[in-house]
C-alpha cells in the first residue's frame, strides 16, 4: 500500500511537469530542454520563500510566476535573436544553474519543520499525512489538467495548436507563431516550475541538482501515457501524460525496491530510468511488429 500510494503521490507531483513538457513537446512541437533549470528553479523559489516565513501556497505561486519568466527568456532567444530552439532551451538551463544558486545560497535548502502545502491540507481535512499528499497532489495536478483542458477549447488554445501544427499555415490566416510559441512556452515552463516547487515541499528540500533528467522522466510519462492509453486529441493527451507519470514512478518504485534481487541499488537510478524510458519507446515498433 505504501508503495501505490508514493507512486501516486510523486506520480501527480512530478505529473505537473509532464504536462508542460506535453505541452511543448506534442502541442508547439518545439524541443524545450530549459525545463531542467525551471524545475529546480521553481524549487528553490519555493524553499527560499518558506525559509523567510512565505506561506507556501503564496510561494507555489511565485515558483510558477519564475518558471514563466523562464520559458519567456527562452522564446525570446528562439524568436527574437534567431537561436535554434534545442541550444535555446540548453542555454536557458546554464544560465538557470548559476541564477538557482543565486536564489537559495547554497547548493542544498532543506525545509524541515517548515509549513507546507499538504501540512496545511492534513489539518484542515483531517486526513493523515500520505493520504493529504495524494489530495494535494491530485487536486493540482487534475485541476492544471482541466484548466489546459479548458483553455484548448477556447480561441486561443486553437490558435496556440494551430501554430504548433503548421505554423506557415497559421501566418497565412493572420496567426502570430513566434507570439504564440512565447507565451505557450511561460505556461509550459509555469507548470514545470510549479511542479519542482510542490517536490519541494513534498521532499522537505530544495537541491540544485533535483532537476536533473526531468525532461527525460516527463517524456517517459507522456510516452508511457500516449501507449496505454492511446489517447485522442489534446484533452486525452493531458491526461494521459497524468497516469503516464503515476505508471512511470510505479514502475522506479518496483525496479528500485525489488531490483537488489538483480544487482540494482539506488546508485543505478539513472540507468533504471533510461532502461524504463527505452522501454516506452521500444514498446511501439514492438507491438507492430508482433501484430504484423
Amino acid at each position: 500500500m505504501a508503495l501505490f500510494l508514493a507512486a501516486v503521490e510523486q506520480g501527480l507531483i512530478w505529473g505537473l511537469a509532464a504536462l508542460g513538457v506535453y505541452l511543448s513537446f506534442r502541442v508547439l512541437n518545439f524541443p524545450d530542454l530549459s525545463v531542467d533549470g525551471t524545475f529546480p528553479l521553481g524549487a528553490a523559489v519555493t524553499a527560499t520563500l518558506i525559509s523567510r516565513g512565505w506561506d507556501p501556497f503564496g510561494a507555489l505561486a511565485l515558483a510558477a510566476a519564475a518558471g514563466m519568466a523562464g520559458g519567456l527568456w527562452t522564446a525570446a532567444l528562439s524568436t527574437r535573436f534567431r537561436i535554434q530552439g534545442l541550444l535555446a532551451g540548453v542555454l536557458t538551463m546554464i544560465m538557470l544553474y548559476s541564477l538557482n544558486l543565486r536564489v537559495m545560497g547554497r547548493p542544498n535548502l532543506p525545509l524541515l519543520g517548515r509549513p507546507s502545502a499538504f501540512r496545511t491540507l492534513s489539518h484542515l481535512t483531517g486526513l493523515p499525512g500520505d493520504w493529504a499528499k495524494v489530495l494535494g497532489a491530485g487536486l493540482l495536478g487534475l485541476g492544471c489538467a482541466a484548466l489546459l483542458i479548458a483553455l484548448f477549447r477556447t480561441e486561443l488554445g486553437l490558435a496556440l495548436r494551430a501554430s504548433g501544427d503548421n505554423p506557415t499555415t497559421a501566418q497565412a490566416y493572420g496567426l502570430s507563431p513566434a507570439a504564440q510559441l512565447t507565451w505557450g512556452l511561460a505556461l509550459s515552463n509555469g507548470l514545470v516550475a510549479l511542479s519542482g516547487g510542490l517536490a519541494a515541499q513534498y521532499l522537505g528540500f530544495a537541491d540544485i541538482g533535483m532537476g536533473i533528467g526531468t525532461i527525460v522522466s516527463s517524456l517517459a510519462a507522456v510516452i508511457i501515457g500516449e501507449i496505454l492509453f492511446r489517447p485522442r486529441g489534446v484533452g486525452w493527451g493531458l491526461l494521459a501524460a497524468l497516469g503516464g507519470s503515476v505508471v512511470y514512478q510505479g514502475a522506479i518504485r518496483v525496479a528500485l525496491r525489488y531490483g537488489s534481487r538483480l544487482g540494482f541499488t539506488a546508485a543505478d537510478m539513472r540507468l533504471l530510468t533510461a532502461l524504463v524510458v527505452l522501454a516506452a519507446l521500444v514498446a511501439p515498433a514492438w507491438r507492430l511488429r508482433k501484430e504484423g
